[in-house]
Protein backbone atom coordinates (compact mmCIF):
# COMPACT_ATOMS: atom_id res chain seq x y z
CA UNK A 1 0.00 0.00 0.00
CA UNK A 2 1.39 3.40 -0.91
CA UNK A 3 1.93 5.98 1.79
CA UNK A 4 4.21 6.86 4.63
CA UNK A 5 5.74 4.50 7.17
CA UNK A 6 3.32 5.92 9.74
CA UNK A 7 0.40 4.99 7.50
CA UNK A 8 1.70 1.44 7.06
CA UNK A 9 2.13 1.06 10.82
CA UNK A 10 -1.39 2.33 11.37
CA UNK A 11 -2.81 -0.25 9.00
CA UNK A 12 -1.15 -3.05 10.94
CA UNK A 13 -2.38 -1.50 14.17
CA UNK A 14 -6.00 -0.94 13.17
CA UNK A 15 -7.54 -4.43 12.97
CA UNK A 16 -6.66 -5.36 16.56
CA UNK A 17 -6.51 -2.06 18.42
CA UNK A 18 -9.45 -0.22 16.91
CA UNK A 19 -11.71 -3.23 17.29
CA UNK A 20 -10.78 -3.44 20.97
CA UNK A 21 -11.86 0.05 22.00
CA UNK A 22 -13.82 1.42 19.06
CA UNK A 23 -17.27 1.22 20.50
CA UNK A 24 -19.96 3.67 21.39
CA UNK A 25 -20.70 4.65 24.97
CA UNK A 26 -23.44 2.07 25.26
CA UNK A 27 -23.27 -1.66 25.74
CA UNK A 28 -25.25 -3.18 22.89
CA UNK A 29 -24.44 -6.46 21.24
CA UNK A 30 -26.70 -7.13 18.28
CA UNK A 31 -27.03 -10.59 16.79
CA UNK A 32 -28.86 -11.86 13.77
CA UNK A 33 -30.08 -15.42 13.47
CA UNK A 34 -31.08 -17.13 10.25
CA UNK A 35 -34.80 -17.72 9.77
CA UNK A 36 -36.47 -20.51 7.86
CA UNK A 37 -40.09 -21.59 7.58
CA UNK A 38 -40.75 -25.13 8.76
CA UNK A 39 -43.74 -27.21 7.73
CA UNK A 40 -44.71 -27.89 11.33
CA UNK A 41 -45.19 -24.78 13.48
CA UNK A 42 -45.88 -24.37 17.16
CA UNK A 43 -48.01 -21.34 17.97
CA UNK A 44 -46.91 -19.03 20.73
CA UNK A 45 -47.09 -15.42 21.81
CA UNK A 46 -44.45 -12.71 21.94
CA UNK A 47 -43.50 -13.18 25.58
CA UNK A 48 -42.73 -16.89 25.04
CA UNK A 49 -41.12 -16.76 21.62
CA UNK A 50 -37.62 -16.43 23.04
CA UNK A 51 -38.14 -19.36 25.41
CA UNK A 52 -39.97 -21.86 23.24
CA UNK A 53 -36.93 -22.91 21.21
CA UNK A 54 -36.58 -25.78 23.70
CA UNK A 55 -39.90 -27.13 22.40
CA UNK A 56 -39.83 -26.38 18.70
CA UNK A 57 -37.51 -24.92 16.11
CA UNK A 58 -39.90 -22.37 14.67
CA UNK A 59 -42.58 -20.25 16.30
CA UNK A 60 -44.95 -17.84 14.53
CA UNK A 61 -45.13 -14.56 16.42
CA UNK A 62 -48.55 -13.49 17.62
CA UNK A 63 -48.29 -9.74 17.52
CA UNK A 64 -50.69 -6.80 17.83
CA UNK A 65 -52.00 -5.44 14.51
CA UNK A 66 -50.10 -2.73 12.69
CA UNK A 67 -51.46 0.79 12.85
CA UNK A 68 -53.06 1.65 9.50
CA UNK A 69 -51.36 5.03 9.57
CA UNK A 70 -48.06 4.96 7.71
CA UNK A 71 -45.43 5.19 10.47
CA UNK A 72 -42.73 6.15 8.01
CA UNK A 73 -44.42 9.24 6.56
CA UNK A 74 -43.00 12.43 8.02
CA UNK A 75 -44.97 15.63 8.60
CA UNK A 76 -44.00 16.91 5.15
CA UNK A 77 -45.24 13.81 3.36
CA UNK A 78 -46.64 14.52 -0.08
CA UNK A 79 -48.14 11.80 -2.21
CA UNK A 80 -48.02 11.61 -5.96
CA UNK A 81 -44.51 12.95 -6.63
CA UNK A 82 -41.93 10.66 -8.29
CA UNK A 83 -39.79 10.87 -5.15
CA UNK A 84 -42.66 9.82 -2.90
CA UNK A 85 -43.58 7.01 -5.29
CA UNK A 86 -40.07 5.70 -4.89
CA UNK A 87 -40.29 5.92 -1.11
CA UNK A 88 -43.64 4.13 -1.16
CA UNK A 89 -42.04 1.33 -3.17
CA UNK A 90 -39.48 1.00 -0.38
CA UNK A 91 -42.27 0.91 2.21
CA UNK A 92 -44.37 -1.57 0.28
CA UNK A 93 -42.36 -4.46 1.71
CA UNK A 94 -43.75 -3.80 5.18
CA UNK A 95 -45.89 -6.78 6.28
CA UNK A 96 -49.58 -5.97 6.52
CA UNK A 97 -49.83 -8.09 9.67
CA UNK A 98 -46.78 -8.88 11.83
CA UNK A 99 -48.63 -11.96 13.12
CA UNK A 100 -47.52 -13.65 9.92
CA UNK A 101 -43.86 -13.39 10.92
CA UNK A 102 -41.99 -16.61 11.73
CA UNK A 103 -38.86 -16.74 13.86
CA UNK A 104 -36.49 -19.69 14.05
CA UNK A 105 -33.68 -20.13 16.52
CA UNK A 106 -30.31 -20.73 14.89
CA UNK A 107 -27.66 -21.19 17.63
CA UNK A 108 -24.75 -20.53 15.28
CA UNK A 109 -26.35 -17.83 13.22
CA UNK A 110 -24.51 -14.79 11.91
CA UNK A 111 -23.66 -11.67 13.86
CA UNK A 112 -25.02 -8.41 12.47
CA UNK A 113 -23.21 -5.85 14.57
CA UNK A 114 -21.25 -5.64 17.80
CA UNK A 115 -20.84 -2.97 20.42
CA UNK A 116 -18.31 -3.49 23.19
CA UNK A 117 -19.17 -2.40 26.72
CA UNK A 118 -20.20 -3.53 30.18
CA UNK A 119 -23.16 -5.63 29.09
CA UNK A 120 -25.65 -6.61 26.43
CA UNK A 121 -29.18 -5.36 25.93
CA UNK A 122 -30.02 -6.04 22.30
CA UNK A 123 -30.16 -8.74 19.66
CA UNK A 124 -31.48 -8.73 16.13
CA UNK A 125 -33.24 -11.83 14.86
CA UNK A 126 -33.90 -12.46 11.20
CA UNK A 127 -37.60 -13.21 10.70
CA UNK A 128 -39.67 -14.12 7.67
CA UNK A 129 -43.20 -13.15 6.72
CA UNK A 130 -45.21 -16.31 6.19
CA UNK A 131 -47.43 -15.07 3.35
CA UNK A 132 -45.35 -12.73 1.20
CA UNK A 133 -42.06 -14.46 2.11
CA UNK A 134 -40.28 -11.19 2.89
CA UNK A 135 -37.45 -11.04 5.43
CA UNK A 136 -37.22 -8.51 8.25
CA UNK A 137 -34.94 -7.80 11.20
CA UNK A 138 -36.54 -8.06 14.64
CA UNK A 139 -34.50 -6.07 17.13
CA UNK A 140 -35.06 -7.37 20.66
CA UNK A 141 -33.78 -5.37 23.65
CA UNK A 142 -33.62 -6.50 27.24
CA UNK A 143 -35.58 -4.03 29.40
CA UNK A 144 -33.57 -4.72 32.61
CA UNK A 145 -30.31 -4.10 30.77
CA UNK A 146 -31.62 -0.96 29.06
CA UNK A 147 -32.53 0.39 32.51
CA UNK A 148 -29.28 -0.77 34.13
CA UNK A 149 -27.19 0.93 31.46
CA UNK A 150 -29.37 4.09 31.59
CA UNK A 151 -30.27 3.87 27.90
CA UNK A 152 -34.01 4.54 28.25
CA UNK A 153 -33.88 7.91 26.50
CA UNK A 154 -31.69 6.62 23.68
CA UNK A 155 -34.17 3.80 23.02
CA UNK A 156 -37.09 6.24 22.90
CA UNK A 157 -35.06 8.58 20.66
CA UNK A 158 -34.32 5.76 18.24
CA UNK A 159 -37.98 4.87 17.91
CA UNK A 160 -39.20 8.45 17.51
CA UNK A 161 -36.55 9.31 14.92
CA UNK A 162 -37.09 6.16 12.85
CA UNK A 163 -40.87 6.69 12.90
CA UNK A 164 -40.42 10.14 11.42
CA UNK A 165 -37.89 9.46 8.67
CA UNK A 166 -38.28 7.85 5.27
CA UNK A 167 -35.32 7.89 2.91
CA UNK A 168 -33.65 5.38 0.56
CA UNK A 169 -30.38 5.56 2.52
CA UNK A 170 -31.85 5.10 6.02
CA UNK A 171 -32.89 1.82 7.62
CA UNK A 172 -36.66 1.59 8.02
CA UNK A 173 -38.74 0.86 11.12
CA UNK A 174 -42.14 -0.78 10.63
CA UNK A 175 -43.46 -1.63 14.09
CA UNK A 176 -42.63 -1.55 17.83
CA UNK A 177 -43.93 -3.45 20.86
CA UNK A 178 -42.94 -4.47 24.37
CA UNK A 179 -43.80 -7.19 26.85
CA UNK A 180 -42.64 -7.76 30.46
CA UNK A 181 -39.01 -8.43 29.50
CA UNK A 182 -38.19 -7.06 26.08
CA UNK A 183 -38.63 -4.17 23.68
CA UNK A 184 -39.22 -5.10 20.03
CA UNK A 185 -38.53 -3.17 16.84
CA UNK A 186 -39.40 -4.69 13.47
CA UNK A 187 -37.06 -3.25 10.84
CA UNK A 188 -36.00 -3.89 7.28
CA UNK A 189 -33.31 -6.50 6.73
CA UNK A 190 -30.46 -5.90 4.30
CA UNK A 191 -28.21 -8.91 3.66
CA UNK A 192 -25.15 -6.93 2.58
CA UNK A 193 -22.13 -6.44 4.82
CA UNK A 194 -21.16 -3.39 6.85
CA UNK A 195 -18.90 -0.85 5.15
CA UNK A 196 -16.30 -1.32 7.88
CA UNK A 197 -15.77 -4.93 6.78
CA UNK A 198 -14.97 -3.85 3.23
CA UNK A 199 -12.57 -1.12 4.37
CA UNK A 200 -10.87 -3.63 6.67
CA UNK A 201 -10.61 -6.36 4.02
CA UNK A 202 -9.54 -4.09 1.14
CA UNK A 203 -7.15 -1.95 3.21
CA UNK A 204 -8.64 1.24 1.82
CA UNK A 205 -10.97 2.44 -0.93
CA UNK A 206 -9.80 4.13 -4.11
CA UNK A 207 -10.88 7.70 -4.81
CA UNK A 208 -13.96 6.85 -6.92
CA UNK A 209 -15.26 4.30 -4.40
CA UNK A 210 -14.91 6.74 -1.53
CA UNK A 211 -16.61 9.39 -3.63
CA UNK A 212 -19.65 7.17 -4.26
CA UNK A 213 -20.23 6.34 -0.59
CA UNK A 214 -19.56 9.92 0.52
CA UNK A 215 -22.21 11.21 -1.90
CA UNK A 216 -24.89 8.84 -0.61
CA UNK A 217 -23.96 9.55 3.01
CA UNK A 218 -24.19 13.32 2.41
CA UNK A 219 -27.72 12.89 1.03
CA UNK A 220 -28.68 10.91 4.14
CA UNK A 221 -27.20 13.54 6.49
CA UNK A 222 -28.82 16.37 4.55
CA UNK A 223 -32.22 14.66 4.85
CA UNK A 224 -31.84 14.08 8.60
CA UNK A 225 -30.79 17.68 9.16
CA UNK A 226 -33.79 18.90 7.16
CA UNK A 227 -35.88 17.13 9.80
CA UNK A 228 -33.79 18.83 12.56
CA UNK A 229 -32.32 15.44 13.49
CA UNK A 230 -28.66 14.99 14.45
CA UNK A 231 -27.33 11.45 13.84
CA UNK A 232 -24.24 11.52 16.11
CA UNK A 233 -22.86 8.08 15.30
CA UNK A 234 -21.56 8.16 11.74
CA UNK A 235 -18.83 5.54 11.17
CA UNK A 236 -18.24 2.57 8.84
CA UNK A 237 -19.64 0.13 11.41
CA UNK A 238 -23.06 1.81 11.14
CA UNK A 239 -23.24 1.86 7.35
CA UNK A 240 -24.77 -1.24 5.86
CA UNK A 241 -24.82 -2.10 2.16
CA UNK A 242 -28.07 -3.42 0.70
CA UNK A 243 -28.07 -6.26 -1.81
CA UNK A 244 -27.53 -3.81 -4.69
CA UNK A 245 -24.61 -2.05 -2.98
CA UNK A 246 -26.28 1.19 -1.88
CA UNK A 247 -25.86 2.41 1.71
CA UNK A 248 -28.22 2.19 4.67
CA UNK A 249 -27.48 4.12 7.84
CA UNK A 250 -28.29 1.93 10.84
CA UNK A 251 -28.25 2.23 14.63
CA UNK A 252 -30.15 5.41 15.51
CA UNK A 253 -29.69 5.06 19.27
CA UNK A 254 -27.83 8.38 19.45
CA UNK A 255 -29.96 10.22 16.90
CA UNK A 256 -31.99 13.07 18.34
CA UNK A 257 -34.45 15.74 17.31
CA UNK A 258 -32.58 18.91 18.07
CA UNK A 259 -33.72 22.52 17.84
CA UNK A 260 -30.71 24.06 19.57
CA UNK A 261 -27.86 22.24 21.32
CA UNK A 262 -27.36 19.19 23.50
CA UNK A 263 -24.62 18.32 26.00
CA UNK A 264 -24.76 14.53 26.08
CA UNK A 265 -21.32 12.94 25.67
CA UNK A 266 -21.96 10.10 23.27
CA UNK A 267 -20.46 8.67 20.11
CA UNK A 268 -17.30 6.82 19.08
CA UNK A 269 -13.94 8.21 20.31
CA UNK A 270 -12.27 8.54 16.88
CA UNK A 271 -15.32 10.33 15.48
CA UNK A 272 -16.12 12.79 18.28
CA UNK A 273 -16.13 16.47 17.34
CA UNK A 274 -14.10 18.88 19.51
CA UNK A 275 -17.23 20.58 20.88
CA UNK A 276 -18.48 17.22 22.19
CA UNK A 277 -15.19 16.49 23.97
CA UNK A 278 -15.10 19.98 25.47
CA UNK A 279 -18.74 19.79 26.64
CA UNK A 280 -19.53 23.11 24.97
CA UNK A 281 -22.87 21.89 23.73
CA UNK A 282 -23.17 20.51 20.22
CA UNK A 283 -25.59 20.42 17.31
CA UNK A 284 -25.84 19.06 13.79
CA UNK A 285 -22.31 20.27 12.98
CA UNK A 286 -20.96 17.11 14.64
CA UNK A 287 -22.24 15.04 11.71
CA UNK A 288 -20.15 17.06 9.25
CA UNK A 289 -17.07 16.59 11.41
CA UNK A 290 -17.76 12.85 11.47
CA UNK A 291 -18.09 12.89 7.67
CA UNK A 292 -14.57 14.29 7.43
CA UNK A 293 -13.26 11.50 9.67
CA UNK A 294 -15.16 8.90 7.65
CA UNK A 295 -13.87 10.10 4.27
CA UNK A 296 -10.30 10.06 5.63
CA UNK A 297 -10.75 6.53 6.98
CA UNK A 298 -12.34 5.17 3.81
CA UNK A 299 -9.48 6.48 1.65
CA UNK A 300 -6.63 5.82 4.10
CA UNK A 301 -7.68 2.66 5.91
CA UNK A 302 -7.37 4.28 9.34
CA UNK A 303 -8.85 7.34 11.12
CA UNK A 304 -6.88 10.61 11.28
CA UNK A 305 -6.85 10.65 15.09
CA UNK A 306 -6.08 7.40 16.90
CA UNK A 307 -4.25 6.27 20.01
CA UNK A 308 -4.07 3.32 22.40
CA UNK A 309 -6.65 4.93 24.69
CA UNK A 310 -9.60 7.31 24.22
CA UNK A 311 -7.93 10.16 26.13
CA UNK A 312 -5.01 10.11 23.73
CA UNK A 313 -7.50 10.27 20.86
CA UNK A 314 -9.24 13.28 22.42
CA UNK A 315 -5.95 15.15 22.80
CA UNK A 316 -5.13 14.62 19.13
CA UNK A 317 -8.61 15.70 18.05
CA UNK A 318 -8.30 18.95 20.01
CA UNK A 319 -4.79 19.53 18.63
CA UNK A 320 -6.24 19.16 15.13
CA UNK A 321 -3.03 18.06 13.37
CA UNK A 322 -3.80 15.81 10.38
CA UNK A 323 -1.11 13.70 8.70
CA UNK A 324 -2.41 12.87 5.23
CA UNK A 325 -1.11 9.81 3.36
CA UNK A 326 0.70 10.85 0.18
CA UNK A 327 -1.68 9.04 -2.16
CA UNK A 328 -4.74 11.14 -1.28
CA UNK A 329 -6.22 13.39 -3.96
CA UNK A 330 -5.52 17.10 -3.45
CA UNK A 331 -9.20 17.97 -3.64
CA UNK A 332 -10.23 15.39 -1.04
CA UNK A 333 -7.51 16.66 1.29
CA UNK A 334 -8.99 20.13 0.96
CA UNK A 335 -12.50 18.79 1.65
CA UNK A 336 -11.37 16.91 4.75
CA UNK A 337 -9.57 20.00 6.09
CA UNK A 338 -12.72 22.08 5.66
CA UNK A 339 -14.87 19.46 7.40
CA UNK A 340 -12.42 19.00 10.28
CA UNK A 341 -12.45 22.64 11.35
CA UNK A 342 -12.51 23.01 15.13
CA UNK A 343 -14.56 26.23 14.89
CA UNK A 344 -17.98 24.83 14.00
CA UNK A 345 -19.16 28.20 12.69
CA UNK A 346 -16.61 27.81 9.88
CA UNK A 347 -17.07 24.08 9.37
CA UNK A 348 -18.20 23.08 5.88
CA UNK A 349 -21.82 21.92 5.96
CA UNK A 350 -22.64 24.01 9.02
CA UNK A 351 -22.57 27.43 7.41
CA UNK A 352 -25.30 29.44 5.71
CA UNK A 353 -25.68 27.17 2.66
CA UNK A 354 -25.61 23.96 4.68
CA UNK A 355 -25.09 20.74 2.73
CA UNK A 356 -24.91 22.65 -0.57
CA UNK A 357 -21.45 23.90 0.39
CA UNK A 358 -20.29 20.31 0.70
CA UNK A 359 -21.95 19.22 -2.54
CA UNK A 360 -20.36 22.07 -4.47
CA UNK A 361 -16.84 21.20 -3.34
CA UNK A 362 -14.53 20.36 -6.25
CA UNK A 363 -14.04 16.76 -5.13
CA UNK A 364 -17.69 16.16 -6.01
CA UNK A 365 -17.52 17.96 -9.38
CA UNK A 366 -18.39 14.73 -11.27
CA UNK A 367 -21.41 13.83 -9.10
CA UNK A 368 -24.96 14.18 -10.44
CA UNK A 369 -26.64 15.10 -7.17
CA UNK A 370 -30.16 14.64 -8.54
CA UNK A 371 -29.33 11.03 -9.40
CA UNK A 372 -27.83 10.14 -6.00
CA UNK A 373 -31.03 9.84 -3.86
CA UNK A 374 -32.72 8.07 -6.77
CA UNK A 375 -30.06 5.35 -6.46
CA UNK A 376 -29.06 5.82 -10.08
CA UNK A 377 -25.29 5.85 -9.50
CA UNK A 378 -23.61 2.49 -10.05
CA UNK A 379 -22.33 1.02 -6.75
CA UNK A 380 -18.62 0.11 -6.80
CA UNK A 381 -19.21 -2.90 -4.55
CA UNK A 382 -22.14 -5.31 -4.89
CA UNK A 383 -22.38 -7.75 -1.94
CA UNK A 384 -22.46 -11.45 -2.75
CA UNK A 385 -26.02 -12.35 -1.83
CA UNK A 386 -27.85 -15.50 -2.92
CA UNK A 387 -31.32 -14.48 -1.68
CA UNK A 388 -33.14 -11.88 0.43
CA UNK A 389 -32.61 -13.94 3.57
CA UNK A 390 -28.93 -14.64 2.97
CA UNK A 391 -26.85 -14.28 6.14
CA UNK A 392 -23.46 -15.32 4.73
CA UNK A 393 -22.06 -11.79 5.05
CA UNK A 394 -22.30 -11.92 8.85
CA UNK A 395 -20.03 -13.87 11.18
CA UNK A 396 -21.19 -16.73 13.38
CA UNK A 397 -22.05 -15.92 16.98
CA UNK A 398 -22.90 -18.44 19.72
CA UNK A 399 -26.13 -18.42 21.72
CA UNK A 400 -26.19 -17.87 25.50
CA UNK A 401 -28.70 -17.57 28.36
CA UNK A 402 -29.52 -13.94 27.63
CA UNK A 403 -33.25 -14.65 27.20
CA UNK A 404 -33.83 -16.34 30.58
CA UNK A 405 -34.20 -13.21 32.69
CA UNK A 406 -37.31 -12.69 34.87
CA UNK A 407 -40.14 -10.24 34.02
CA UNK A 408 -39.69 -6.57 34.83
CA UNK A 409 -41.71 -5.04 37.73
CA UNK A 410 -44.69 -2.91 36.59
CA UNK A 411 -43.08 0.29 37.90
CA UNK A 412 -40.12 -0.22 35.56
CA UNK A 413 -42.43 -0.93 32.63
CA UNK A 414 -44.02 2.50 33.06
CA UNK A 415 -40.99 4.04 31.35
CA UNK A 416 -41.86 2.13 28.17
CA UNK A 417 -45.67 2.32 28.24
CA UNK A 418 -45.69 4.30 24.97
CA UNK A 419 -43.09 2.18 23.23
Amino acid sequence: MPGSTKASQALRWLPSKVLQHRGVFTATKLKVYNAVVLSSLLYGCMDTVLEAHEIAGAIPLTLPPVNDEDPMAGPNHQSGSPRQSQLHQHRSRCPQNPATMVWTRHPHGPKANTRTGTGTFGRVHLVKERTAKHYFALKVMSIPDVIRLKQEQHVHNEKSVLKEVSHPFLIRLYWTYHDERFLYMLMEYDPGEYLFSYVRDMGRFNNSTGLFYSAEIICAIEYLHSKEIVYRDLKPENILLDKEGHIKLTDFGFAKKLLDRTWTLCGTPEYLAPEVIQSKGHGRAVDWWALGILIFEMLSGFPPFFDDNPFGIYQKILAGKIDFPRHLDLYVKDLIKKLLVVDRTRRLGNMKNGADDVKKHRWFRSVDWDAVPQRKLKPPIVPKVSNDGDTSNFEAYPEDDWNKMPPVPPKDLEIFKNF
